[in-house]
């Protein structure tokens, strides 16, 4: 749950963003940590949006830089997209930006299109851009940081274990998995020994530990590398990508046509 002196914070920089590099912003949400459920009191908070400019803006030769960036101030850390890298993301299945759509945090939603974003992302992804990118974001986090190590930063074993049963969720219900960490949790089926490990590191990070150094944990390491072993290869149907350009097509005609509306009132007005 956000603090509405914090949301209120939020939705000021969004359009202070909005007025500074003339742009529209379609939707704001939070990712990271606070998204996942995973986060504690005095996490940052990771707001990310997608935006879209005049039509007229891309239309000539210096084409506009495609991202927006703040710089962080005291716990907000705010930067977001334009619709043309969104969109080209999203037809390449891109998990994180899968995660802003999905987020069980949104500060602002402006367009209907984003809606049916999510119907396409939920009926053409790519499964194995997603195996891919949650196996590679576990295992690059845990031979950085956790295997034949000790002692190791325990919190990172939250930033492997989340894509991994990200990925069993994937497994079962061939669909993409809820954002929001405990539920994805509650929905897989683990050892009850392994489920418990997990549960205690979430608990901890959420009432203040900082998870410093400490013991590895056999257990946990050994699941992690029987999963990464088992999903070594990943299957190719990357196919799909293709398949979802018609319908992105139609919703960056729907947004432009949007925001040229709107900038005509603005005049109007």
């Amino acid at each position: 749950m956000i603090e509405e002196t914090v949301k209120q914070s939020i939705l000021q920089t969004l359009r202070d963003i909005e007025v500074q590099h003339q742009v529209r912003i379609l939707y704001a949400c939070e990712s990271g940590s606070r998204a996942w459920g995973i986060h504690s009191s005095d996490s940052d908070y990771d707001v990310r949006f997608i935006y879209a400019r005049p039509a007229s803006a891309y239309l000539r030769l210096d084409v506009p830089r495609d991202v927006i960036e703040r710089p962080i101030s005291g716990d907000l850390d705010v930067s977001g997209w334009d619709v043309f890298k969104a969109l080209r993301l999203l037809r390449k299945s891109n998990p994180s930006l899968f995660e802003w759509l999905f987020s069980p945090v949104n500060y602002l939603e402006s367009s209907p299109v984003i809606g049916q974003l999510r119907g396409i992302a939920i009926q053409h992804f790519s499964e194995a851009a997603v195996f891919y990118h949650y196996r590679h974001m576990a295992s690059g986090n845990y031979r950085q940081y956790i295997a034949s190590k000790n002692p190791v930063l325990l919190k990172k074993y939250l930033y492997v274990v989340r894509p991994l049963v990200a990925l069993l969720f994937l497994e079962k219900q061939r669909t993409l998995s809820p954002v929001y960490f405990p539920l994805t949790l509650y929905r897989v089926d683990l050892e009850s020994e392994v489920r418990q490990a997990i549960e205690d590191l979430i608990e901890r990070k959420q009432n203040g530990d900082e998870l410093g150094m400490g013991a590895p944990n056999p257990l946990l390491n050994a699941w992690i590398d029987d999963l990464l072993t088992r999903w070594s290869k990943i299957p190719d149907d990357l196919n799909k990508v293709q398949s979802m350009t018609p319908r992105l097509n139609e919703a960056l005609s729907v947004i432009l046509a949007e925001t040229s509306a709107v900038e005509s009132l603005g005049e109007k007005g």
